[in-house]
């Protein structure tokens, strides 16, 4: 996956999954942090498509909260990898 070739939003998400992971203490970003990241945007397409669907935009992000809750935690790590399940996504998107 090229980074350079994902939109400026989409990279913030990222960025922002990132931070999610190492605030709740995971080893790996996983896909609930990048779609929890993508529905904390204000202006984002994600919940504005979502909205739109019918979803539940606020009951997604108290489950996507909860689904990181459960996620394995590793204290005394600054790091973070992109899990296999994310990477997978990812890889989909090219």
């Amino acid at each position: 996956m090229r980074i350079d070739k994902l939109t400026t939003r989409f990279q913030e998400a990222l960025a922002e999954a990132q931070s999610l992971a190492l605030g709740n203490d995971n080893q790996y970003i996983e896909p609930q942090h990048l779609l929890r990241a993508l529905l904390a945007q204000d202006d984002g397409a994600a919940r504005t498509l979502l909205s739109r669907a019918g979803v539940n935009v606020g009951g997604l992000q108290s489950a996507l909260d909860a689904a990181i809750h459960r996620l394995p935690q590793v204290q005394g790590t600054n790091e973070v990898q992109v899990g296999r399940d994310l990477n997978n996504l990812l890889n989909a998107t090219e």
